[in-house]
């Protein structure tokens, strides 16, 4: 046998009906901390990201550069791709942060992000 009362016996004392639980003003309530949204519109490149993955202005990997065969022609949509014609061999690596679909292509002086799908890699 049990000795004691149970959490929900009806024998059990409780504030009357009356009562309500002290408010508590919001300006006492803890600061909640919060993370900042960053608008992004679809399509439109994000200008931070772009500064900081510019094609033009970073070196290739000590070790990590390819040769890729380009599968189809490619046309560059703006100054950061590298348009690229079918059946020509260009050197291509990957940086970090960089969208998986895309790696830096170069050939000869030019360089570009060029689409991953449009390659066929080699060795």
């Amino acid at each position: 046998r049990f000795s004691g009362t149970f959490v929900g016996n009806a024998e059990s004392t409780s504030p009357p009906a009356a009562a309500s639980p002290p408010t508590v003003a919001a300006a006492t309530l803890p600061a909640v901390p919060t993370i900042p949204v960053v608008p992004t519109i679809v399509g439109v490149p994000n200008t931070v990201a772009e500064s900081v993955l510019n094609p033009n202005e970073v070196k290739p990997p000590a070790s990590g550069t390819r040769k890729a065969r380009v599968l189809y022609d490619y046309e560059a949509a703006d100054s950061t791709e590298l348009a690229l014609l079918a059946d020509e061999m260009i050197t291509v690596y990957s940086l970090p942060g960089m969208d998986p679909d895309w790696l830096i292509g170069e050939r000869g002086n030019q360089k570009g992000k060029v689409p991953v799908t449009y390659l066929e890699l080699l060795s």
